[in-house]
């Protein structure tokens, strides 16, 4: 039974994600959990979870990786902790009726940071959208057949590192040329954040910062009230 989705005013979604950002350091994937279980409960939406505390949560790993503070297996272990959470997140929270749309999402080809993009996916799913989460380094020939098979309406590509910038553009120019602009494009991850013409350089319809974005972009994209 999806949990209530109501949030009260007293929720501290700072305070929130701290409390989950010590529980991931520490690597107790219960109390990280525990976090998570007790918000739902509370009425915080799947999309303040989502944005607010495990984005949050992550982006601070992250810094504190590149800062050295904490070693790779460390932030491996975070991130297998947010990958629960986000699961816990997907079994309870309610989603909106079924638009109509499909979309397929992936991680372009060599980058292997699917955390995002699994966000997404669960956020395009809960409000409405059939959607098919490939998972990280999709090699191109492999996406174009999904989209082949799948028949989307939309595609939604992520890229964390910027080195794999690259693989994005020529994943976009394979899907147009496949597709002859038929499915619409969507584009973001962290190594677009301050490239905000990217998208446009590439082809694509469109770029994001976060899952609310990329939902109202594929909102206004294809047309539904999603």
């Amino acid at each position: 039974m999806a949990l209530p989705q109501e949030q009260p005013a007293s929720i501290d979604l700072p305070s929130l994600s701290a409390t989950y950002l010590s529980a991931q350091l520490a690597g107790n994937r219960r109390a990280a959990l525990r976090v998570i279980d007790d918000a739902l409960s509370s009425g915080v939406p799947a999309e303040d979870l989502h944005l607010s505390v495990l984005q949050v949560a992550q982006r601070r790993i992250g810094e504190l990786w590149q800062e050295d503070r904490i070693s790779i297996a460390q932030e491996h272990m975070a991130t297998a902790i947010s990958q629960l959470a986000l699961a816990r997140i997907y079994q309870n929270a309610e989603a909106q009726a079924p638009n109509g749309k499909k979309v397929v999402v992936a991680c372009v080809n060599g980058e292997l940071h699917d955390f995002p993009a699994r966000l997404i996916a669960d956020a395009l799913d809960l409000a409405g959208y059939e959607t098919r989460f490939l998972g990280a380094d999709v090699p191109t020939a492999s996406l174009l057949s999904v989209i082949e098979q799948e028949k989307p309406d939309l595609v939604a590509l992520s890229v964390t590192m910027t080195f794999n910038a690259p693989a994005l553009k020529a994943a976009v120019s394979e899907v147009r040329r496949a597709n002859g602009g038929k499915v619409r494009i969507l584009v973001g991850g962290h190594a677009l954040v301050n490239r905000p013409d990217f998208a446009t350089e590439i082809g694509a319809d469109a770029t994001a910062r976060d899952a609310r974005e990329l939902v109202a972009a594929a909102s206004r994209l294809l047309g539904d009230s999603a």
